[in-house]
């Protein structure tokens, strides 16, 4: 399949989801004021969920092409679990200190998206600086579950001393487990820049990123900068993380099941790649969504949950896939 006809498929599968979840159950509302508050409320958790599915994706494309191991992503290298701690300092720092000392003008959204992009920044710095001196990929690997533990720990503590305040504890708990329930304007509007930023920025970089697939030292003998790539990829991939994570939450799989399914169907050319995570990305994370709000339950079950259990098994499927493909060839 050519890659204009998964754009086109993406794109229609895409605009379909969204009318279903824009419009599905509007007519129930009777009063008109109160539909269009409704919908206008939807249509802000739609555009949260795309950038958040978007972010991830493009991430996990980003990151894979740097490591040049299709089975990494944000999460397994300790980005979304930094950018979550990063979160949950912000909320907090905020919640137990800054009220009341600043205007009412600053908003606790202002402070989401800047403390989760400093986190995910923070665990991306950290492995990067070990792969420097040791480029092992199993020890790199293994450096990212440990940062993951690690940031999971630092997180846990954050909500353990926050359960003193009800509210604050229960907006922690629901900010990790992911979710999009309480996104409004101000989130999207905070985190639109960062997505908007990071995938057109990972889309530029995609042919050091082919290049670097050959191997650093043959890379750098064609002219790429690859102390260049690793740094600039490292910010693209922490920006696009923190994105995602201040809307969010954490929402988990995305970046590894979707750059990985795409490059089965689009081969590894990342200008290629980056433009079909970022669709499939936001239909994979909308759809999980519609999931999230339509499945039976005395709360809505969390984002992190949905994304957790169709990507699984979808990623196992695509995985044995493309082991059996492989032997066959």
């Amino acid at each position: 399949m050519t890659a204009a006809r998964v754009y086109v498929l993406l794109l229609v599968l895409l605009l379909a989801t969204a009318a279903a979840a824009l419009l599905f159950g509007h007519a129930d509302v009777a009063d008109e004021s109160v539909r269009d508050a409704v919908l206008s409320l939807r249509g802000y958790r739609l555009c949260a969920a795309m950038l958040t599915g978007a972010s991830l994706a493009v991430a996990g494309v980003v990151v894979q092409g740097l490591f040049r191991n299709p089975l990494a992503s944000p999460s397994i290298l300790g980005t979304t679990a930094g950018a979550a701690f990063g979160g949950q300092a912000a909320m907090m720092l905020y919640q137990l200190v800054l009220v009341g000392v600043l205007p009412t003008t600053v908003l606790p959204q202002m402070f989401l998206p800047v403390g989760c992009l400093l986190g995910a920044l923070l665990a991306l710095s950290i492995l990067l600086a070990i792969a420097r001196t040791h480029g092992d990929l199993v020890l790199l690997l293994l450096t990212g579950f440990i940062l993951s533990s690690l940031f999971l720990g630092l997180g846990n503590f954050l909500m353990s001393m926050a359960q003193e305040k009800w509210e604050l504890g229960r907006a922690m708990v629901a900010f990790v487990l992911g979710g999009l329930s309480g996104t409004g304007a101000d989130q999207v509007w905070m985190a639109l820049p960062l997505a908007t930023f990071g995938i057109v920025a990972g889309f530029f970089w995609g042919r050091p990123l082919d290049v670097l697939a050959s191997g650093e030292e043959e890379a750098a003998s064609l002219g790429v900068d690859v102390p260049a790539v690793r740094r600039w990829s490292i910010v693209w991939t922490a920006t696009l993380t923190g994105a995602a994570v201040s809307l969010g939450g954490n929402v988990g799989f995305v970046g590894l099941i979707v750059p990985h399914a795409l490059r089965a169907i689009l081969g590894v050319e990342h200008r290629r790649l980056i433009p079909a995570a970022a669709l499939g990305g936001a239909w994979f994370v909308l759809l999980c969504d519609v999931a999230a709000r339509t499945i039976p339950a005395r709360t809505e079950v969390p984002l992190g949950v949905i994304t957790g259990l169709v990507g699984a098994p979808l990623f196992l499927t695509v995985l044995l896939r493309t082991w059996r493909g492989g032997d066959g060839a």
